[in-house]
């Protein structure tokens, strides 16, 4: 099971927690062993600019060099 967590500074380590729904999946209790791999996600920058509109003649460069 996969999930996005942020982390939290508490004294000199940081913390995640692990969200509800996983602990239910996983039917984790308090003070179990856990293995976690940490990876950060990728940016998705997909649609970012939605709704620009094409460019026009008058967007041109080529008087400006």
């Amino acid at each position: 099971m996969k999930s996005l967590t942020r982390t939290r500074a508490i004294g000199g380590s940081l913390v995640v927690t692990i969200p509800a729904e996983i602990v239910k999946g996983e039917i984790l209790r308090e003070n179990e062993v856990v293995e976690i791999e940490v990876s950060k996600p990728r940016k998705d920058f997909f649609g970012a600019l939605k709704g620009i509109g094409k460019f026009t003649e008058e967007d041109r460069m080529e008087d400006r060099f």
